[in-house]
Parts: structure tokens; sequence; C-alpha cells
């Protein structure tokens, strides 16, 4: 076998050949954000990552210990209880807390466990006027508070005040709430960082979840988020988007901290511009390709002028379609917002997209204690008109464990994506029990975001040791 390595260059400093996201972005039709136009990309190794991590009930022990219970995590959109009442159960392994809208307005999160006995007090969601158990009737008030005891007389040892029930901590940003079982961890702002920063452009606050689909899959949560966090398997796994999707192209940033806490990190990739692994396609090609897929009403309908790139016909197109059906203000939305995947990740879950185009946010955790499934949560979040109140989210689309992503017609063109995902998971997880090397290899470039969140898994894991 020939070795191919090419050692004349750093490590990490390799890049595929075809245009580059910020050569892109100099020709479009609108302003770009200021924060698509930085770079921020650091080699951070090449050692092998220990499969055990994917596959031990030791090592899901140790995240549920020393990250779920420490860290803030994605529990649900403030949309999804609007009204004084309105509860979110959010589960997580053992951990299970009740996400509440109280009479006040104000959003708090209780661990949903009766002080009496343990009974599970929620299930899913819903509204309610108080929280009361459904075994024996121990009552509480949408703040927390103990208000009737069933034959309060055989419990004169029993103090309102210490049956308060226990509390999460809670913090919102761009519309979604994130909850932290550990009453010690630093603020909400202090644990995202520049993310804010980057976000600000694309106020997604006032966005609307207008779907929401979740389903359990056969493998750990961390092989099921690695797989959204680079574009390399684009060639072998997704091949037909080659045709309109820049894949080898992508853009990989990492934002690193110094001060112990999650970095985030960051890829785009560009659309409307083909594969460097093809030969390269007249610009017409790109945008009935495209179209095909996404807008295929468009197919036909709108030609590349003679000389010009695919990307600003393709935008303007997409850019009108969306505004017709949001009635969103989009006319000084970039070509990049409704084109590009531009997608960030949040430590430990959270995979939130920037642009409108696609406007998605992934999140995964353990199913249960099993190291060896864990829930996707595929949601995605629509413009709205400035001044347009957010009517209350729809309710989660579960899928059933024969049913795969046709059976949410919801999301469209991406079903036949998401699909193609959906068969690698397992085969994934099933291949590394079986796996005789020690550890799993990562390319110093496309899969530098998964290496990021493996340091910073290790540090909550292991400290500074």
């Amino acid at each position: 076998m020939t070795d191919t390595r090419d050692t004349a260059m750093p490590p990490g400093a390799a890049r595929s050949p075809g245009p580059t996201v910020q050569s892109l972005l100099r020709t479009d039709s609108r302003e770009v954000p200021p924060p698509l136009l930085e770079e921020s990309y650091e080699y951070l190794g090449s050692a092998d990552i220990d499969k055990d991590r994917y596959l031990t009930e030791e090592f899901h022990r140790l995240e549920v210990e020393r990250v779920w219970k420490k860290v803030w995590q994605l529990a649900c959109r403030e949309e999804d209880i609007p009204e004084p009442g309105d509860y979110h159960v959010y589960d997580l392994a053992d951990l299970s807390l009740i996400v509440v809208r109280t009479a006040a307005g104000e959003i708090k999160a209780f661990h949903n466990s009766c002080l009496h006995r343990g009974t599970r007090l929620c299930d899913e969601a819903g509204r309610a006027n108080q929280l009361r158990c459904p075994f024996h009737g121990f009552t509480w008030s949408l703040e927390g508070e103990l208000t009737d005891v069933p034959g309060r007389w055989d419990f004169p040892h029993v103090a309102d005040a210490d049956f308060a029930l226990p509390e999460a901590r809670v913090g919102v940003w761009g519309g979604f709430v994130f909850v932290n079982p550990d009453p010690d961890a630093p603020p909400l702002a202090d644990y995202l960082g520049d993310l804010e920063k980057h976000f600000a452009p694309f106020a997604l606050e006032n966005r609307f979840k207008a779907i929401h689909v979740a389903k359990v899959i056969d493998c750990n949560w961390k092989v099921g988020l690695e797989a959204f966090l680079e574009s390399y398997h684009v060639i072998a796994t997704h091949p037909q988007l080659l045709e309109y999707l820049g894949d080898a192209n992508t853009q990989y940033d990492v934002y690193t901290r110094t001060d112990g806490l999650p970095g985030f990190n960051r890829m785009i990739t560009p659309q409307a511009t083909s594969s460097p692994h093809l030969e390269p396609l007249e610009p017409q090609d790109v945008l009935d390709a495209m179209f095909r897929d996404f807008f295929p009403e468009g197919v036909g309908a709108f030609e590349v002028p003679e000389g010009e790139s695919a990307r600003p016909i393709v935008a303007a197109a997409m850019r009108d379609n969306l505004a017709q059906q949001t009635g969103a203000d989009l006319s000084r939305t970039s070509d990049s917002e409704i084109l590009d995947a531009i997608q960030y990740f949040v430590f430990p879950n959270m995979v939130p997209w920037a642009g409108v185009g696609a406007p998605l946010t992934y999140r995964f955790r353990p199913y249960g204690n099993d190291p060896h499934r864990c829930v996707f949560d595929i949601m995605m979040l629509i413009p709205l008109p400035a001044g347009v109140p957010k009517p209350k989210a729809p309710p989660v689309h579960w899928l059933g464990p024969d049913e795969d992503y046709n059976a949410a017609p919801e999301l469209g063109g991406l079903c036949a994506v998401f699909n193609q995902d959906l068969a690698n998971l397992p085969l994934v997880q099933r291949g590394l029990r079986s796996m005789t090397k020690p550890g799993v290899t990562l390319a110093d470039y496309q899969e530098v975001r998964i290496r990021q969140f493996h340091q910073d898994l290790d540090r909550y894991i292991y400290g500074d040791q």
C-alpha cells in the first residue's frame, strides 16, 4: 500500500481544492453578518479517541455524575411553555425535571419526584394549575411550595418550608430554555461565552419552533452527535447532495477557552456550489439539482444567466419562497444565511443552525441508562414577521422503533437525508463493539469539532489530571 501522507505541511494545514467559504462570501449579494467572516481553526492533535467511552456503563455513569449533573443543557423552547401552568418534562438518564411557567410568568425547573415516596409527578408535557402527586395527592404550587397533604394530621414532622420542591437552575438564551442541576454552576451567560456574539445577528429568540421530531436511535449519544459535526461523510452517505453542496470545502472553526469552561465550534458548508469530488458542473445544473431536492416547484422556472454563479439566483428564489411562507422580511438576509449550512455546536449536546434556509436545531441525549441507545431531537425554527406573537409550539412527534423519517413528512426534503444518517448510526455502534483497534481515528481538519468536544468532555470527566 502506498503511503500518501503529505508530510511537508504542518498538521491540520491541508485543505481541499475548490472555492473556500470565505471566497464565496466575498461574492454575496447582501451584507454578510460579521461572525461568518471569521476563521478560527486550531490544530488540536491527532491522538485516537478511546472506544470504551462509547460502549461502557462505567463511562456512562461518569458522564451522568460529572457532566449531565454539572452543565447547562437545552430543555425546551419558551414557546413550549408560553402560558402560566404550561409545563415540559425533560428526561435524561435518571434525571427528570419539570420545566414550568409559573403564575407570575417566571420559568422554573423542579426535580420530578414527590417528596413523600418518590412518585414521578409529571410525564411528557401538559398544563396544570398545581403539581399533584398521582399516588397519594401531595400537592405543590407552580412556584414549588407545598400546598396540600392529605391526612395532614399524620405528618406533624413535615414542615412546609422543608418540603418545597427542589429546583434546578434555569436560564434562557435565544428563546431556548436551559437547565442545570448544579446550584453552584456559573451563570448561563458565562457558560455560553462568545456564542452570544455569534448569534446576535440571527435573533433565534424571534423564531418559532414549528416542527419537533424525536426518535430513539440504537447508538451511543456521542456516536449520534458526532455524525452531525462534520461534512466528511457526505461523499459516502449523501452522494445525491454532491451536485450542489461543497462538502470538502466546508470551513471548520473551533473556539476554545482557557477558563475551564467548554468552548463552542462551527462549520459552514457552502451550498449552490458543487462538491470538489465531482468534475465541475454548469451553474444551471447546480441550480436544478438543488431545487430538485428542496424546492421542486422551482425546477425549470429559473435560469442562471451566462457567466454567473448559481448561488445568487438560488438564494433569490429561496428567499422569496421563504418570505411568502412565513411573512418575514428577508430582503436584507444574505445569500449565505439562505443557502449555507451554518451549524454551531454548544457543549455538551446542542447543535443550533444560524441560517434561515434550513433553520434546524439538533439535540442528543442518553436514552435512560443504556450506553447503546440515545434520543435524537430535530427541531425546525422559522422566522416570524415583526410583532407577530408566537403560537404555542406543536407537540413533539415521536417516531416509533420501526418508523424512519418518512413517517415525519413535515421534514420535507430532509427525510431522505436523515434516513441515510439513520442507517449508519447503529452500524457504528455495532462496529465499535467488534473493533480490535482501541480507539477511533479523526481527521486533523474535517473532524476537529469532534476532537474539541472530546477534549472538553475530558475536562469534566477527569478534571486537570
